[in-house]
């Protein structure tokens, strides 16, 4: 059984940083783009992934995560490793919901420096490499 939970728990973890990684480029091109056609289409698709992909991701992978802990909870709750990679997700979940506010300012016409939006996009990337590094090699 733990190991279904685990199996579940990265699928929908790689859900959620695909959609982390797609939206802040999404943001990119909202602010870059000229054209209102091309924000409105930008538009569904940043409120399509944002609740239909990235949202229910976040959540079965906290199901998920939380679950695995609470099976082998001996074993978790001393690790050190596992308490900064929940503080990594935690940051993680907040980047998730700053991209909900930043979702909804672009809606109501608000523009940004496309900049700000790819020096965003790389948070998610290096949150990554440090949760599956804490993961595998388990370091504290």
């Amino acid at each position: 059984m733990y190991l279904w939970f685990k199996a579940i728990h990265l699928i929908f973890m790689v859900a959620w940083f695909a959609g982390m990684f797609y939206i802040w480029r999404l943001f990119v091109y909202h602010c870059e783009t000229e054209h209102q056609e091309v924000r409105d289409q930008l538009a569904i698709m940043e409120r399509k992934l944002y609740h239909i992909i990235m949202t229910p991701a976040m959540v079965i992978t906290w199901v998920f995560g939380l679950a695995m802990v609470f099976m082998q909870w001996s074993a978790f709750a001393k690790a050190g490793w596992l308490h900064a990679k929940i503080t990594l997700v935690l940051f993680l979940v907040f980047w998730h919901f700053l991209a909900g506010h930043y979702r909804k300012k672009l809606l109501a016409g608000n523009t940004y420096p496309s900049k700000k939006f790819r020096l965003m996009n790389e948070v998610p990337t290096l949150v990554l490499i440090a949760v599956v590094i804490l993961a595998v090699i388990r370091p504290f």
